[in-house]
């Protein structure tokens, strides 16, 4: 090979290594351009959860179908207590309001004896004044002696007493009305409420979920307000993590955000940033972040989209957030 030869290879090598150095230079520096400054932070899953207790009843838990970690329905039963006592309520309630739709019927039809009564004493006393009528008209051609008209006379005086009386009685038939009506519903407000505290030995799942806790056993006597079940609304979960002060500034509500967990290393969930709080608290023991550890931090809530109910409250996740240029 000849010495030219030689060096034109020479310089072919030397040209390519250059071209693949400043490639690569290249390359790095665009990518380096290209990528967002991002901050990782570390925290755990939580969820909406809902603590259900029974609220005015104090009797014997008599089912609970559901153990932990089992999915609800909503509308679900998930607990029940012994009603027998309610029950009885209810029964009692509805006898009584039985009772007082009869008092009511029974004052209508004294209000129609009353006026029945009225129209008839209103027709005697008509009768009763055409009898003195013609009475006084045969006194006066000497057809009739003085005590007939005075007989005739005292007849119109008793029939108007008579229809005074019969009116006053239409008037507290029809008072009775009005109170046999309010009686009525009075006892339909109890028959309401008596349905209402036996609906309350039973309690309902609120939205689809999962049980968390269960803090009830069957044949337990739990008092209004005692937590029996907790429900966790795996629909709308988030990640509670801790941002540096430092960082703040650069992190906007609505900020996009990367979710990632040990249980499914493979996936990602989208997320965004939905509250940053106000004031500033002194690091908890036991949040460790990517960054150096800064004496106060700011919590923050991290929306994750969980339509396969793969995260649950406690698991520990990352999330990357896109920080915007620092001014």
């Amino acid at each position: 090979m000849t010495a030219a030869r030689k060096a034109v290879i020479l310089v072919l090598v030397l040209a390519l290594g250059a071209f693949a150095l400043f490639r690569t230079h290249l390359l790095d520096s665009w990518e380096a351009k290209r990528q967002e400054p991002s901050l990782l932070l570390s925290g755990n899953i939580e969820a909406h959860e809902s603590v259900l207790s029974f609220k005015t009843v104090q009797s014997r838990i008599v089912s609970l179908p559901f153990n932990e970690g089992q999915w609800v329905k909503r509308g679900m039963p998930v607990a029940a207590v012994d009603d027998s006592d309610t029950r009885q309520q209810f029964e009692i309630a509805q006898a009584q309001l039985a009772v007082q739709e009869r008092q009511l019927d029974s004052a209508r039809q004294s209000l129609r004896a009353a006026g029945s009564a009225v129209a008839a004493d209103e027709a005697e006393l008509a009768q009763r004044r055409q009898d003195r009528g013609r009475s006084a008209e045969l006194r006066s051609r000497g057809f009739l002696s003085a005590a007939a008209l005075e007989q005739a006379g005292t007849a119109v005086d008793l029939a108007q007493a008579v229809l005074e009386r019969d009116r006053a009685l239409a008037s507290v038939a029809a008072r009775n009305i009005g109170t046999a009506q309010a009686g009525v519903r009075a006892g339909e407000a109890a028959v309401a409420l008596a349905r209402i505290v036996r609906g309350y030995a039973t309690l309902y799942a609120p939205f689809d979920g999962v049980i968390t806790v269960r803090q009830a056993e069957i044949g337990e006597v739990v008092v209004p307000g005692t937590p029996v079940l907790s429900i966790a609304d795996l629909d709308h979960v988030w990640l509670r993590a801790y941002v540096n002060e430092t960082d703040l500034g650069r992190l906007p509500l609505g900020s996009e955000a990367v979710v990632t967990t040990d249980s499914y290393p493979g996936k990602r969930y989208r997320g965004r940033v939905s509250f940053i709080a106000s004031q500033a608290e002194f690091t908890p023991k036991s949040v460790e972040t990517h960054a150096e550890r800064v004496t106060l931090v700011y919590r923050i809530k991290i929306d994750i989209d969980n339509a396969g109910h793969e995260l649950v409250p406690g698991m520990p996740a990352d999330a990357r957030i896109a920080l915007r240029a620092a001014r």
